[in-house]
């Protein structure tokens, strides 16, 4: 049987990397640090978020409209507290997507980089 091939890392494009590492770092608690000469996130498992500067980035819109730029890939993120987590997300610089599906099962928020993750309940 081969050997399975396991994630390494996640890489984010945007126009601004520090920002945005500084935004998940806050938003998750995870430890800022540099991997491969680029900001980084990492978690205590070792989860780790890469963020490269694009100089010619455009941001992504949500929902998908045709001829705009299409998300290539979005976060779910698990929270005790959905509200709450909204309320930390904004303040640390992301907004709520104008248009929401989730109910009250998830939250679709907008990070500083335009990228569109989902706050959602636990289980």
């Amino acid at each position: 049987m081969e050997k399975e091939i396991i994630l390494g890392n996640v890489m984010v494009d945007c126009g601004d990397a520090q920002r945005l590492r500084a935004f998940y770092a806050g938003l998750l608690g995870w430890e800022c640090c540099e991997l491969y000469d680029m900001p980084a996130v990492r978690s205590e498992s070792g989860v780790v978020f890469l963020f490269a500067k694009e100089e010619d980035y455009v941001p992504p819109v949500w929902p998908e409209q045709d001829g705009k730029q299409q998300k290539q890939m979005h976060f779910d993120f698990q929270a005790a507290d959905v509200p709450e987590a909204v309320r930390k997300a904004e303040s640390l610089g992301a907004v709520k997507a104008k248009a929401q599906f989730g109910g009250d099962r998830w939250t679709t928020m907008l990070d500083p980089a335009g990228h569109p993750f989902c706050l959602c309940s636990e289980g």
